[in-house]
C-alpha cells in the first residue's frame, strides 16, 4: 500500500482540537482530493459539523474505547475508505504509544500538534503529570487555547521546554490573536566557560544537551557531581558517572550517565560512590554506548558528598 499521511491532534477534552480541526476541514485549501478519514478517539463536548467541510471525501470513523485501537482495526478502515490521509482527534486520556502501536506500517505520521486550555494546564500539569508529558514529549506544536494577559508566559514556557525543545509555541488569545513564544532558552550555566561547571540541580540539563547537541561540548572542559556505576561491562580504568533523573514522573526515572576515563586519579571506586569530576570532553567510540558517544578524560577526579536533591529533574 502508498504510504497514508497522518495528522495528529492531541490534547484533553475541551483543548480546542476539534474547533481546530473543523476549521482546517473547511478551509478549502486543504481539499487536495485525497480520500480522508476523520478518526474521532473521543466523545467532546463539541461535535463536528461534516456538512460544513469544503473538503471532500471525508470519512468519519469513531473509535468509541482504547480497545479498538489495534493495527487490524487501523488497517481494516485505511481499505475500507482507500485512504490516503488520517486526522486523528486523539483521546487525551490515551497515552501516545497505545497509538504508535496500532499504526499500520503504510501510516506515516506529518504532523503532530498538542492543545491545551491555559485556564486547566497548569492543574493538569500538576495532578497528571503523565499524561501531560504525554502529549509534549514528541509533538511540533502547543498551543494553549484561550489564553489571557493576566497568564504568565513564562510559567507555561518553562513546562513545556522542561520536557522537551523541539515544539513551537503558540498563545491563542480569546478573540482569535495568536502569538508564537519567543522567550530565549538559556543554559543555565555557561558553555563557552574555560571550565563549564554544572550545578548540582542542573545535571538534567546537561545529560539533555550533551545528547542532542554533543557538538557543542567537543573539546571543553566540564565539571560536575555524578554517582558512579562500575561494572563487567565497564571497559578497565573506566567508569560511568551520572545521576538519575526524573523526566516525567516517579515512573521514568532512570540512571543517565557517561563513560569517564579515570586516567588513574583515584582507586578502589564502587558503584554508588558521590565523585566530582573535571574532564575533556572526546566524541570517540565507548563500549558503554555500544557506538560513539561523549567520553570524558578526567584531569580532576575525587570524592564528594550526594547533592541536597538525589534525583536529577528539569524543575
Amino acid at each position: 500500500m502508498e504510504d497514508v499521511s497522518v495528522y495528529l491532534f492531541l490534547g484533553f477534552l475541551e483543548s480546542g482540537k476539534t474547533k481546530f480541526i473543523q476549521e482546517t476541514l473547511e478551509d478549502e485549501r486543504m481539499d487536495s482530493g485525497e480520500n480522508t478519514v476523520l478518526l474521532i478517539c473521543e466523545e467532546g463536548v463539541e461535535e463536528f459539523l461534516p456538512e460544513k467541510f469544503s473538503v471532500r471525501n471525508v470519512a468519519v470513523v469513531t473509535l468509541e474505547s482504547a480497545d479498538e485501537l489495534t493495527e487490524e482495526n487501523l488497517d481494516k478502515i485505511t481499505r475500507k475508505y482507500s485512504a490516503q490521509r488520517v486526522i486523528v482527534e486523539y483521546n487525551g486520556t490515551w497515552l501516545l504509544q497505545q497509538f504508535f502501536d496500532a499504526m499500520p506500517e503504510s501510516w506515516v505520521i506529518n504532523q503532530m500538534m498538542t492543545f491545551f486550555d491555559t485556564g486547566t494546564f497548569l492543574n493538569y500539569n500538576a495532578n497528571m503529570r503523565q499524561l501531560v508529558f504525554d502529549k509534549i514529549q514528541m509533538t511540533q506544536m502547543v498551543v494553549f487555547n484561550r489564553f489571557k494577559g493576566e497568564f504568565a508566559k513564562e510559567d507555561f514556557h518553562k513546562i513545556v521546554r522542561g520536557i522537551s525543545r523541539r515544539p513551537d509555541i503558540v498563545y491563542e488569545y480569546i478573540g482569535g490573536k495568536a502569538e508564537f513564544d519567543d522567550i530565549a532558552d538559556p543554559l543555565p550555566y555557561d558553555t563557552e566557560a574555560p571550565v563549564i561547571e554544572i550545578g548540582d540541580r542542573d545535571f538534567a540539563w546537561f545529560y539533555r544537551d550533551m545528547a542532542e547537541n554533543v557538538q557543542n561540548y567537543v573539546g571543553k572542559t566540564v565539571r560536575f557531581k555524578g554517582m558512579a556505576a562500575v561494572s563487567k561491562k565497564v571497559p578497565k580504568g573506566f567508569i560511568v558517572l551520572g545521576r538519575h533523573i526524573m523526566t516525567c514522573c516517579e515512573a521514568d526515572i532512570a540512571y543517565d550517565g557517561f563513560a569517564v576515563n579515570c586516567n588513574g586519579l583515584l582507586d578502589g571506586i564502587a558503584t554508588r560512590d558521590w565523585l566530582t569530576v573535571t574532564a575533556k570532553i572526546n566524541f570517540e567510540y565507548n563500549s558503554v554506548y555500544r557506538a560513539d558517544g561523549p567520553v570524558l578524560s578526567a584531569i580532576e577526579l575525587t570524592r564528594s558528598d550526594p547533592p541536597e536533591d538525589i534525583i536529577a529533574t528539569y524543575y
